[in-house]
């Protein structure tokens, strides 16, 4: 150790790079798991804890596996390039692709590698779904890895990782065998909700308890004795004061980044004395180390001369790994200058050298700190020197470019390169960046018309969820149809887009207006025309009668459209299938007979998965649930295999809905709750979940939250035009009005529903509202009118086999009968509709007709077999969770002399000891010895989460305390339990 004498014989630091320590356990880890190959291992910790430093200082222990290790790092780009890192990683460690033994498929992985085309196989034929060429890339790209020798991939700072990249690691994890070892780097803190990155986390979670090579390693800060170990190493293995060491660490929490810059900030401050104690601070009473690391940073940064300080923010612009030459080109320096302040800036240890004559920050902190301080008119023309710096480079990095010309103010070259990776995107699969950098073009780009359209017209609106990205939309379209008053033509083509937009919202009134307003001047693209038809012939917003919606119909079928495509006509099927059976057509079942579950052809894929979604749909109107339930599941299993988001978040709310329906109530409102709360749901979708949850608030007998919850449901649907969708709400609704006896209310609430029902003869959308409706009539005295709505219900379901609908006619007639005083008659009518209910099934339904036929039962003189079926529709009602009409049935029986136990409240066993599919993963994790908050990291859950959790798991399972619960979950007993399924209502495949 240098050490200079001064200030009467102390001296002053001479400071070394840190030695890893405090990590021994983890690196013993980390070489068993990397030993066991295919390894998964995943570390995890806080910005600066140490992760990149254990996974380097492995490799530079193990120089024989290092060779064979593909080291991926994720910088903190704007906007992402598609499988940038992955790209960036192979070039540095081959420079040629010529002479592996490549097959065919490899010419996929030309939109990645343009500089290699003359050496990769010709590009595999067209794959208009971007699914199957995203898949493609994915086998390409390992078997390139295999072909390079790659026995372990790892990716640094994977929480920074483009989407694509996430999915092709998923890729690599969900093989069987894994073709290659994983490791990834990543801070939680930084891991967004909804990411793919939880769920590569939780498979690597879930197998990381028992399987070799497969490993979770959770970094911690160093306490105090770790702190003086890394201080010490700092200063050439000198013993360092217990003062010292704990001043130290309560000023950096034991995070190994902040306490290097603390030590070497007291040493460029010459704050550092060597005495008799070893060393310590000269001053603890007065100079104070600053809290942050970015204090530190940038003091240390003013302290290097002119030309280092130059590179430095050069390099922090830049953002990335990069040469002495383009950080030079970047900084504006002459050669020699440049390399003097490169060399400090290494020398100060803020720099490293990343290999491969490549330089960059030591932590992503400090390079933040750094890019932070540059004054926004430097920092502009740091972009602007980028931009055109890395322009030269062969390919040139489109994505970076976009972000440094959007910075620098260069409007037309970030359009320029944003919409040129926009394609790249496109071309790799990769949906979801390239949604985000079409989105961001159109919303900020101030674009012509024309570019307007161009780009909407390539956007991915399947891979787009929640209201937002759409709403902003709105303003660029309406100012590109302002620019172009006058212009037919171009005004039909925004005002298309701006209709299919607003549709897309859920504004379906506002989209439809622009889309009849633009089909007139569409002759120059029917295709176009054909699309805008046949959403007008959909009703499920509009007072039109059924023969104005068959008109658009007719008209979108007889249009000739030479160029539409195969997955065109499939779509277009799928459309007048959906449209016709939402009108009460008969003949759309003969359309949704001929739409197939899948396809061998790529591009009917994303026809098929939104096909599914609304024939689903349409099927549980008619009451035809096994339907329902089938082509909902294959929406599920299509939209989660290849990433349709929007159809996803759909199809898994309208299972749901068919769950509440169907009697599928267990673990049913957590389900709905979490959905709820998920910022990818579109607004529609979202009443439609809190509708269930206010259907369960109401079983329950919460009858004041359900009522609130419902009438806001209620009110959202009838703002966004959604008639269709509003009956159900309503009906609820008014059905709780009419039991708390306030009769006018009810009538108000279906008055308008049920009109609109007769204008337009939908009478397929009158299951729920044609019941309630004929008892709030026939309340208020009005038997006459309700026995007009039962007459015309019938008249509408003449020549239509629609189960749901039949069964709410056959309701309604037993509501008419015992509103007659035909009591007998009127409990047989209610016993045929509790089996046509039961039928679908639906037994939330059938329960309570078997409620009403009991009470007409004893009514009509029946009075033992009414009690004992009372006594039956208690038990069942009790099972299948609907607490609030038991409690209703025990007051009858009790009425009539018959003891009967109210339900006990706070939750059920339907399943008995069954638990739930998170109940499970939280019960075996206790077993392991963890505590609620290593769980909730674990499994990305918070900590109260955990804790109800256990407490189910715990009443379930009939134990009172985490002991008893661990050693239960560590029994041969339980390692035998049936697992729940995952899917909403049935089996796995779906989620």
């Amino acid at each position: 150790m240098a050490v200079s004498e001064q200030d009467g014989g102390s001296g002053s630091a001479a400071v070394h790079p840190p030695e890893l320590v405090g990590r021994e356990r983890e690196m013993a880890e980390l070489a068993r798991a990397l030993d066991a190959p295919p390894a998964a291992v995943w570390i995890e910790g806080e910005a600066g804890i140490g992760k990149s430093r254990l996974l380097r200082e492995y490799l530079a222990r193990t120089a024989g596996r290092a060779d064979r290790v593909l080291l991926a790092r994720c910088p903190p780009l704007h906007h992402p390039q598609t499988l940038g890192p992955l790209v960036d990683a192979v070039r540095q460690v081959t420079e040629t692709v010529a002479g592996l033994p490549l097959s065919p498929l490899a010419g996929a992985l030309r939109p990645l590698f343009p500089e290699w085309a003359a050496d990769l196989p010709a590009a595999p034929g067209p794959a208009e779904d971007p699914t199957a060429v995203r898949h493609r890339v994915f086998r390409a790209l390992a078997e390139l890895l295999a072909r390079l020798d790659v026995d372990v991939l790892a990716v640094e700072d994977v929480h920074w990782a483009d989407e694509a990249t996430l999915e092709f690691l998923l890729f690599l994890a969900s093989g069987v065998p894994q073709p290659v070892g994983l490791v990834v780097t990543c801070r939680p803190e930084d891991v967004a909700g909804g990411s793919l990155l939880r769920r590569l986390a939780a498979r690597l979670a879930a197998d990381s308890v028992s399987a070799a090579g497969r490993l979770r390693l959770a970094l911690l800060p160093l306490d105090v004795a770790g702190t003086a170990r890394l201080v010490s190493s700092m200063l050439a293995g000198e013993h360092v004061s217990d003062g010292f060491a704990g001043f130290v660490h309560r000023r950096t929490e034991g995070v190994p980044l902040a306490i290097e810059g603390a030590v070497r900030l007291m040493a460029d401050r010459s704050d550092l004395s060597h005495g008799a104690g070893g060393w310590g601070r000269r001053r603890l009473d007065e100079i104070g180390v600053p809290a942050t690391v970015r204090d530190m940073v940038l003091e240390r940064l003013g302290r290097l001369g002119p030309d280092g300080r130059a590179m430095l923010r050069a390099a922090a612009v830049l953002g990335r790994p990069a040469d002495e030459t383009i950080i030079r080109a970047v900084a504006g320096l002459a050669p020699g200058r440049a390399q003097a302040g490169l060399i400090e800036a290494l020398d100060r240890g803020l720099l490293d050298d990343e290999g491969w004559g490549q330089v960059a920050f030591r932590h992503v902190l400090a390079r933040q700190a750094v890019y932070d301080a540059i004054p926004p008119p430097r920092r502009r023309m740091l972009h602007r020197r980028a931009g055109r710096t890395l322009e030269a480079l062969a390919p040139p990095p489109v994505g970076e470019l976009a972000d440094h010309f959007r910075v620098a103010g260069e409007r037309s070259e970030w359009c320029r390169y944003a919409e040129w990776a926009a394609d790249l995107a496109l071309a790799s699969g990769d949906e979801t960046t390239a949604g985000t950098l079409l989105h961001d073009l159109v919303v900020n780009g101030g674009l012509p018309p024309a570019s307007t359209v161009r780009l909407i017209r390539k956007f991915p609106f399947a891979s787009f969820a929640g209201p937002a990205r759409f709403r902003e939309l709105v303003p660029p379209l309406r100012a590109a149809l302002a620019a172009t008053a006058g212009d037919a033509v171009q005004e039909a083509d925004i005002r298309v887009q701006l209709g299919n937009v607003l549709l897309f919202m859920g504004e379906d009134d506002a989209g439809r207006a622009e889309l009849k307003r633009a089909i007139p001047h569409l002759g120059h693209d029917p295709a176009e025309a054909a699309r805008a038809m046949m959403r007008l012939g959909w009703p499920r917003s509009s007072s039109w009668p059924v023969s104005a919606h068959l008109r658009w119909l007719e008209r979108a079928a007889e249009l000739e459209v030479p160029s539409m495509t195969a997955a065109d006509r499939l779509g277009f099927a799928a459309d007048q299938a959906t449209a016709r059976l939402m009108l009460g057509e008969t003949d759309g079942w003969a359309l949704e007979a001929g739409i197939p579950d899948d396809a061998d052809a790529p591009a009917e894929w994303q026809q098929i998965t939104r096909a599914n979604v609304n024939l689903g749909d349409m099927a549980m109107l008619w009451g035809r649930y096994a339907v329902a339930a089938r082509r909902l599941d294959t929406a599920l299993a299509l939209a989660d295999r290849r990433r349709y988001r929007r159809y996803e978040s759909v199809a898994l709310v309208t299972r749901t809905h068919l769950d509440w329906l169907t009697g599928a109530w267990d673990g049913l409102a957590e389900r709905a709750a979490a959905l709820a709360e998920s910022e990818d749901i579109l607004p529609l979708a979202r009443l439609e979940v809190l509708f269930v949850v206010g259907q369960q608030q109401a079983a329950a007998g919460a009858y004041g939250p359900a009522a609130e919850r419902l009438r806001l449901v209620l009110d959202g649907e009838v703002d966004s035009g959604a008639l269709a969708d509003s009956m159900e709400p309503a009906a609820a609704l008014a059905r709780l009005a009419l039991a708390a006896g306030r009769v006018d209310e009810a009538l108000d609430i279906t008055e308008e529903p049920a009109a609109l029902i007769a204008r337009k003869r939908t009478w397929v959308w009158a299951s729920d509202l044609g019941p309630v409706r004929v008892a709030a009539l026939a309340a208020a005295g009005r038997v006459e009118e309700a026995a007009k709505l039962t007459a015309a219900f019938a008249r509408g379901l003449r020549g239509r086999d629609a189960p749901g609908p039949r069964a709410g006619l056959a309701t309604c007639r037993a509501v008419l009968a015992d509103a007659r005083g035909e009591h007998a008659s009127a409990a047989r009518l209610f016993a045929r509709a509790a089996a046509a209910w039961q039928v679908l099934p639906r037994p939330y339904e059938a329960l309570l007709a078997q409620e009403r036929q009991a009470r007409c039962q004893i009514a009509a003189g029946q009075r033992e077999v009414a009690l004992s079926l009372l006594a039956e529709v208690r038990e069942r009602l009790i099972t299948l969770g609907a607490l609030g009409d038991a409690d209703r049935v025990v007051s009858c029986l009790r009425e009539y002399g018959v003891p009967a136990k109210r339900p006990q409240r706070g939750g059920r066993r339907a399943n008995g000891n069954r638990l739930s599919p998170r109940e499970l993963e939280v019960t075996r994790l206790v077993a392991t010895g963890r505590s609620n908050r290593q769980i909730a990291e674990t499994l990305f859950l918070s900590p109260k989460t955990v804790a109800q959790h256990l407490s189910s798991s715990m009443r379930k399972l009939g134990v009172s305390s985490r002991t008893a619960l661990a050693v239960l979950a560590t029994s041969a007993e339980f390692a035998q339990r049936d697992v729940p399924d995952r899917r909403p209502g049935g089996g796995a495949k779906n989620r």
